[in-house]
Order: structure tokens, then C-alpha cells, then sequence
């Protein structure tokens, strides 16, 4: 699902499957769920993985985009199941969930392009600056 993340624009080549094996990307996963605070939910149809979110809290040295108190959300959903509502029903169930955990916000980083900051606006994400070409999008929890 990591690599079902990663936004290609229409019209060019799909990253290497060996962009997973970059620390940029790879430490979103490495030792899953022996980080106290990682959350993880997959939605199924009919016991197939057809989508998927995280987040995961990260130190100074290691943080992407957010920071040692906001966790960094990453959400994958199979080209297609996409636009049946399944994006949605993962984002509200992982806020739930770090609400239990006493998150005060989250944030993610989008394309601008990706069709996906229609949704993340919709759920009162807000862009707060730039992470390389990426948007910063975070929402305040309580």
C-alpha cells in the first residue's frame, strides 16, 4: 500500500518499486506497530486489501513533514476502489482512532494535482506551507 500511495500525474511512468527501499519512504513502515503510537486501518472487500491508512509520530532526526507532536498520516486506496467513498470512511476512522491516542492534530503532504486535496479540504485539512513541491496540509483534532 506504501507504493499504491505515491501520486504519479497522468500521463508519466510510475516510480521503480524500489523507491520503497528509500529511507524517505521506507521509514514509514520499518518496525510498524513497535513505535508506540502507530495506527494502521486496511479496508477490505471480501478479505482483499483494497486500501489502507497510517500515521506514525517521528523524532527530530527522523520527521518528514510534520513534527515530534503531530503524526504524519500516509492513505492508499487501489486505483480501483478510488472515488467510492472508501478514502473518506479511512480518513475519518484514523482521526478517530488518534483522538484515542490524544493526538492534537495530524498533517500529510499531497501533490497540489492529486485529486485528493478536493477530499482533504473537505475534512478541514488545511495547507500550511510546503514540503518540497508537496503541500502541508494538517487538522487540529480538539
Amino acid at each position: 500500500m506504501v507504493y499504491e500511495s505515491a501520486f504519479v500525474p497522468e500521463g508519466q511512468k510510475p516510480f521503480p518499486r524500489t523507491i520503497l527501499n528509500e529511507p524517505s519512504v521506507s521509514k514509514y513502515v520499518e518496525g510498524w506497530g513497535k513505535q508506540s503510537g502507530d495506527i494502521g486501518l486496511i479496508a477490505e472487500n471480501e478479505q482483499q486489501a483494497i486500501g489502507a491508512i497510517w500515521l506514525r509520530l517521528f523524532d527530530e532526526a527522523q520527521k518528514g513533514f510534520g513534527n515530534a507532536e503531530t503524526p504524519e498520516i500516509g492513505i492508499a486506496i487501489l486505483k480501483e476502489f478510488r472515488g467510492k467513498g472508501i478514502e473518506h470512511a479511512l480518513m475519518r476512522a484514523l482521526e478517530a482512532e488518534a483522538i484515542k491516542f490524544e493526538y492534537q492534530k495530524l498533517c500529510l503532504n499531497v501533490d497540489p494535482r492529486n485529486s485528493a486535496c478536493r477530499l482533504y479540504k473537505q475534512l478541514d485539512y488545511v495547507h500550511v506551507g510546503w514540503h518540497d513541491t508537496y503541500w502541508i496540509m494538517e487538522k487540529k483534532l480538539v
